[in-house]
């Protein structure tokens, strides 16, 4: 039997006052006949009073959101009991905010970071210059990050090596120089890559981070939802086979203790191109050279959510491993958003709720392999869509009922009694 603690939360009740008044009736008389004898008068009518209104019966009202208790685990606590890592992204600025990071360090237990591992932050351009080869130099922020990581026992999900976007465009030119030289050949940028992957691991062990890693997305977003390859600096200077020499050449150089992934979003919209795409994943002896795939789960309560479990039903047949990488639910759906009535909040506190319990049935019955599920934040004041709504606290960080759906608590995720 989990354990709670309830906070001294007070729901303050209005009630609504109703008030009746009566009208006054026209009095009419009968004018005096012209005839000389006395008049009999026609008395005045007694006016009709209008009836005793029968009181309403006092109603008390709902309160506008459900108490949230306290808990006294947190949700890595929950999600251990199905094998699972609780996992959030970490910003610089988190990194640096008392409140955030006790909230992280009482709930989660894996670390993605938001931007510091990507590749804008990972290269020297004057270094490379100088050597004539890419060079590879862990940023300030990455470092300092990485090191409270270490520090508070958390496990770091590599986030991401090959990707379209945040990746400097002078390492594909000549001279790395995108202002003078002319993109490279496809034989120089493989070599690149190579040396890319090899330093990255490599520097990971020398600087002692390397065991902290369970998870790396070696490519993210290359695929469109119409199911064709998304164009990228990568792809035009490799081929498309660049996808294949990517984790041919992270597993030649990643420790066996790291995972190496596919990540993707809007990934219900392009199953079969990554069932597909996931089999050409093998060395010449027809093993897998990825491990598991990335689902990001940015989604919308909006949203279907048999057609993503269909989709997760399918790509689980593969018998690779499957983590939700950057999950939230915006209220409403993509171009219209919902407004964060309690309603509304409910709606989305059930949607988060039957998502995770759903994967966790998923888990217990052995029919998908997963060992990590990631928020996406936490706080909607914190969130990269934050007009949406998504995350788990209100944008004042008052806990909403998708909190205690996190916590898989059915009571307090917005269902009605």
């Amino acid at each position: 039997m989990r354990k709670w603690k309830l906070g001294a939360l007070a729901a303050v009740l209005v009630f609504a006052m109703t008030a009746c008044g009566t009208k006054d009736a026209d009095v009419k008389t009968t004018p005096e006949p012209t005839v000389t004898v006395a008049p009999t008068t026609t008395p005045e009518p007694t006016a009709t009073p209008e009836p005793t209104p029968t009181p309403k019966p006092t109603v008390t009202p709902k309160p506008t959101a459900t108490p949230i208790p306290e808990f006294d685990k947190g949700i890595k606590d929950v999600y251990a009991e199905y094998g699972l890592k609780a996992g959030t992204c970490m910003s610089e600025f988190m990194a640096g905010d008392s409140r955030s990071l006790e909230f992280i360090k009482k709930n989660f237990n894996s670390i993605t970071f938001e931007n510091e591992m990507k590749p804008d932050y990972m290269f020297d351009q004057e270094a490379s210059k100088a050597t004539g080869d890419l060079v590879v130099k862990f940023s300030p922020a990455t470092e300092k990050m990485l090191k409270w990581c270490q520090d508070n026992g958390m496990a770091v999900r590599g986030h991401t090596l090959i990707w379209h976007s945040q990746t400097p465009q002078w390492i594909f030119y000549d001279n790395f120089d995108d202002k003078t030289g002319t993109l490279v050949g496809r034989e120089v940028m493989l070599a690149r890559m190579e040396s890319y992957m090899k330093q990255v691991f490599e520097q990971l062990e020398q600087k002692g981070y390397s065991d902290m890693l369970y998870a790396y997305d070696v490519v993210n977003e290359a695929w469109l939802d119409d199911g064709t390859m998304r164009p990228s600096f990568w792809r035009t200077t490799i081929g498309d086979d660049y996808l294949w020499h990517a984790f041919y050449l992270a597993d030649k150089y990643a420790p066996e203790h790291i995972d190496l992934y596919y990540n993707d979003f809007n990934e219900q919209f392009k199953t079969e191109a990554l069932y597909n795409f996931f089999q050409t994943l093998k060395d010449e002896e027809g093993n897998y050279l990825i491990d598991g795939v990335g689902f990001q789960a940015h989604l919308y309560t909006m949203d279907d959510m048999d057609l993503y479990f269909r989709h997760m039903d399918k790509i689980a047949t593969l018998g690779l491993k499957i983590n939700l990488t950057e999950l939230d639910i915006c209220l409403g759906k993509y171009n219209d958003i919902g407004y964060a009535t309690d309603e509304n909040k409910r709606i989305q506190g059930q949607w988060y709720y039957n998502l995770i319990r759903g994967i966790m049935d998923r888990v217990e019955a052995g029919t998908v392999k997963m060992d990590a599920l990631t928020f996406w934040g936490f706080s909607d004041q914190l969130s990269w869509r934050k007009e949406y709504n998504p995350m788990l606290l209100d944008k004042k960080w008052n806990p909403k009922y998708a909190y205690g759906a996190a916590m898989l608590m059915k009571e307090y995720a917005g269902f009605e009694e």
